[in-house]
């Protein structure tokens, strides 16, 4: 969780990583952003919200509380 900040909002991006991003972003979550949603869709991972048309972020707050419950499933 160091990735994380400590309030706010993160995108897919952040949460399963970008290797080809300068400077390269790490994976929180070790799945593919199908895995991601397809998980969001069967609510076995937080839902999502929308901060404008074209953007969609997930709390931290949301995704600390998760991973302290869930673990990494």
């Amino acid at each position: 969780m160091n990735y994380l900040p400590e309030t706010g909002y993160v995108r897919v991006a952040n949460l399963i990583g970008n290797p080809k991003a300068y400077p390269p972003i790490p994976a929180i979550f070790p799945f593919s952003k199908s895995t991601l949603w397809a998980k969001v869709k069967a609510g076995t991972f937080p839902a999502p919200v929308k901060l404008g048309p074209r953007i969609t972020a997930w709390r931290v707050e949301a995704i600390r509380n998760h991973i302290e419950m869930d673990g990494f499933r």
